[in-house]
């Protein structure tokens, strides 16, 4: 599948919203306690910080990709 504009901007858009909800995460640590009234780690937030490093992984993995597609995108129009 070849690189394409949109595809380009979906991946930096992905990789955008998931950084902003891994560092939202990270001040907000009872965020699915309030969310959803679920207690899964009985508040010492273990779960949340699991989200925050799923979630900051997946923006770091997106953006790579995001630029990888960029460059090959860049390189196949000039």
């Amino acid at each position: 599948m070849k690189p394409t504009k949109v595809r380009v901007g979906v991946e930096m858009v992905l990789a955008l919203i998931a950084g902003l909800l891994g560092i939202l995460a990270m001040f907000r640590r009872d965020w699915i306690e309030a969310l959803t009234g679920w207690d899964l780690d009985h508040g010492n937030g273990s779960v949340e910080w699991l989200i925050v490093v799923a979630m900051l992984a997946a923006a770091i993995a997106i953006g790579i990709i995001a630029l990888r597609h960029w460059t090959l995108l860049t390189a196949a129009t000039e």
